[in-house]
C-alpha cells in the first residue's frame, strides 16, 4: 500500500504538490462530487482530514462522472462514450498519466495509494454493461451483484485511504456501499420507471401479482406497500452486516463511515414512511449544495406527542454483540440520536428529550466516561450545523460545574447558536439527575423564603417548576426506553408525572422510524386521563414550520 508521506499540504485550501494541471485536476473532482453527489461531499469535507479529502474526492469524483457518462444522452452517442471512457482510463492507469482534465487526479490517486486494478475494471465492467442494456434483476441475489460491481466497488477503492484493517474492513465498506446505493435507487425511481427502468427483483413483483406497470402506476397500492416493505427488510438486512464498518479504520476515518451510516439510515428511514408513495414521488437527496434539505412534517393519523423524551439504553450490548469496543457501541448511539431528530421532525413532535449521561454514570470506568464525553465533543462539532439548518433548538439539561470545561463551553455555545430555531427542542440531558434537580429547586426555594421573596405556604408546583434546570420544558407525553428494560433511572420525574411508558427491547442503536411508528401508535391508542374519570383531549397534530 502506498504511504500518505512526501504528498505534502493536499487540500482545497492549500497547495497541491504537483503541476497546476493537477491540482486543477482535483478541484474538478471536488467540483463533480459537490455538484451530482452532495451528501458525499458533505461528508467528506466536515469528517476526513485534510490530506486525504483530495483522493477521496478524486475517486468519488471519477465514478460519478463515469456514471454520468452512461446515462446521459442519446442511447448510441453514450454507448460509444462509455466505451471509449472506460478504454481510455484502463490505458492512462496503465501508462501511469492521463491528459483529461478529471481522469488526471484519479489516475495520480489511484498510483499514489496501489488501488486495486481489478476492483477498477469490476466498476468500469458493470457500468458500461448497464449502459448498454439497462439490468433486470430476477432475484436479489443479482440486484446485490450490480450493487457490488457499482458503489460497493466504489467504496473498496477509497477504501485503503481509512487505514483499513484487514481484509473485513473492505467487505464491510463495500457492503456500506451497497445500501447506499440502494438510497440512490430510491431518490431516482420515479425517473427511472417513466425511462422504462425498474431496479427491483422481478421475482418480488410476480410474487405480488405486479409488474413495471404498476410501478408507474403506483396501484394497487397495497400490493405497492407490500413490495416496497420487502425491498425495506432486506435493506435493513444490508444495513445491520455494515454497521460494524467503522470499527475496521482507523479512529480518524470512523466519522467519515458512521456519517454515511447514518445518511443511509435516515434514507431508509424515509422510505419506510413513503412506503409505496416512494414510486410516484421519490426521495429527496438528505442535502442540496452542502445544507441539510428540511422536510416537512408527514401528516399523522393520530394524535401527536408534544414531548417525547427516550432513555437510550443497549449501546454497550450492541458493541459487544458485534465484537465492537464500548466506545464505538456510544457512537453508534449518538448516530442513532440523529436518526431520531430526523424522525421527530418528519412526525411533528415539537421536543425531544435524550438522557445522554446521568449522575450515576460517572461511577463507570474513567475510560468510559471519557469515551462518552468524546464522542459527545465530536457529535457536537459535526452535527451541529446540520441540526441548526434543520431548524433544530438544542439545550443542555444538567449540572453543569462537572462537565471538562472546554465541552461545557461547547454546549453552551450550541445553546446560543440554535436558541431562536423553533421546529423542535432537543433537550440534552448531560450531567442529569432527577432527584438531585428537584434538590436544586427545593433549595433555591429554601434560599428565596429565608430571603422574604416567598412566603413557604405559598410554595406551589409552578414555583418548583420555575427552578428546575429548564423551567419551559412541558412535561412529557410519551417516555421510550429501549433494550427491554423497564426503570425510569432517575431520568425527568417531575416532568414524568402523567406520561405514558413504552419499553422497546431494541437496542438503542437499532433504534429507528419503525420503531418509533410503532411506540406513537401504542401511545394514541390509549385513553389519557391524567388522575380524572374522563379521558383527556387529544392534541391537534401541528406541522412543522418549513419557512
Amino acid at each position: 500500500m502506498a504511504s500518505k508521506a512526501g504528498l505534502g499540504a493536499v487540500g482545497f485550501d492549500g497547495a497541491f504538490t504537483g503541476s497546476l494541471d493537477l491540482c486543477e485536476s482535483y478541484e474538478a473532482c471536488a467540483a463533480e462530487v459537490r455538484q451530482f453527489l452532495a451528501p458525499m461531499w458533505t461528508a467528506t469535507e466536515q469528517t476526513l482530514p485534510a490530506a486525504v479529502r483530495p483522493h477521496v474526492h478524486a475517486i468519488i469524483g471519477f465514478t460519478v462522472r463515469t456514471d454520468r457518462i452512461a446515462d446521459e444522452g442519446a442511447p448510441a452517442a453514450r454507448e460509444r462514450r462509455i466505451a471509449r471512457w472506460c478504454s481510455d482510463t484502463l490505458e492512462d492507469l496503465r501508462l501511469g498519466r492521463s491528459g483529461h482534465p478529471l481522469r488526471r487526479a484519479f489516475v495520480d490517486t489511484a498510483l499514489r495509494w496501489d488501488l486495486d486494478r481489478a476492483v477498477i475494471e469490476e466498476f468500469l465492467t458493470t457500468v458500461h454493461a448497464d449502459c448498454v442494456s439497462p439490468p433486470v434483476f430476477e432475484t436479489f441475489a443479482d440486484q446485490r451483484r450490480y450493487l457490488r460491481g457499482t458503489t460497493g466497488t466504489s467504496a473498496e477503492m477509497w477504501t485503503p485511504l481509512l487505514e483499513p484493517r484487514g481484509p473485513e474492513a473492505f467487505r464491510l465498506a463495500s457492503l456500506l456501499g451497497e445500501v447506499c446505493h440502494l438510497a440512490d435507487v430510491f431518490e431516482d425511481m420515479p425517473a427511472d420507471l417513466a425511462a422504462g427502468r425498474c431496479y427491483l427483483p422481478r421475482e418480488d413483483l410476480r410474487q405480488l401479482g405486479l409488474d413495471v406497470a404498476d410501478l408507474r402506476r403506483s396501484e394497487p397500492r397495497e400490493a405497492l406497500d407490500e413490495l416496497i416493505d420487502i425491498q425495506l427488510t432486506r435493506w435493513h438486512g444490508l444495513l445491520q452486516q455494515a454497521a460494524p464498518v467503522a470499527a475496521t479504520v482507523g479512529s480518524e476515518y470512523e466519522a467519515f463511515l458512521g456519517a454515511l451510516l447514518l445518511g443511509a439510515q435516515v434514507q431508509f428511514d424515509e422510505v419506510t414512511l413513503l412506503r409505496s408513495r416512494v414510486l410516484s414521488d421519490g426521495l429527496e437527496p438528505l442535502t442540496v449544495t452542502g445544507r441539510a434539505r428540511r422536510r416537512p412534517a408527514w401528516p399523522a393519523a393520530g394524535p401527536v406527542p408534544n414531548h417525547l423524551a427516550v432513555i437510550m439504553d443497549g449501546n454497550r450490548r450492541w458493541a459487544a454483540l458485534r465484537g465492537m469496543s464500548v466506545a464505538q457501541g456510544h457512537r453508534a448511539g449518538y448516530r442513532a440520536a440523529m436518526r431520531l431528530v430526523n424522525s421527530a421532525l418528519r412526525l411533528g413532535i415539537r421536543h425531544l428529550s435524550i438522557y445522554m449521561f446521568s449522575t450515576e454514570n460517572w461511577d463507570r470506568s474513567q475510560e468510559e466516561v471519557h469515551d462518552l464525553f468524546d464522542a459527545l465533543a465530536d457529535a457536537i462539532s459535526r452535527d451541529i450545523d446540520w441540526l441548526h439548518e434543520l431548524g433544530v433548538r438544542v439545550r443542555w439539561c444538567g449540572r453543569r460545574e462537572r462537565i471538562d470545561p472546554s465541552l461545557a463551553s461547547q454546549l453552551a455555545l450550541v445553546e446560543s447558536a440554535t436558541s431562536n430555531n423553533s421546529e423542535l427542542t432537543l433537550t440534552a440531558c448531560a450531567d442529569y439527575g432527577g432527584r438531585d434537580e428537584i434538590v436544586t429547586a427545593a433549595r433555591a426555594l429554601a434560599a428565596q423564603a429565608a430571603a422574604g421573596a416567598i412566603q413557604p405556604e405559598d410554595i406551589g408546583p409552578a414555583d418548583i417548576a420555575r427552578n428546575l434546570y429548564a423551567p419551559d420544558l412541558p412535561d412529557v407525553d410519551v417516555l421510550i426506553r429501549t433494550s427491554g428494560e423497564q426503570r425510569l433511572s432517575n431520568f425527568l420525574p417531575w416532568h414524568l408525572a402523567y406520561a405514558e411508558l413504552v419499553f422497546d427491547p431494541t437496542l438503542w442503536p437499532d433504534f429507528g422510524l419503525a420503531q418509533l411508528q410503532e411506540a406513537l401508535t401504542d401511545f394514541a391508542s390509549r385513553e389519557r386521563r391524567f388522575g380524572g374519570s374522563l379521558p383527556g383531549p387529544a392534541r391537534p397534530v401541528e406541522a412543522a414550520r418549513t419557512d
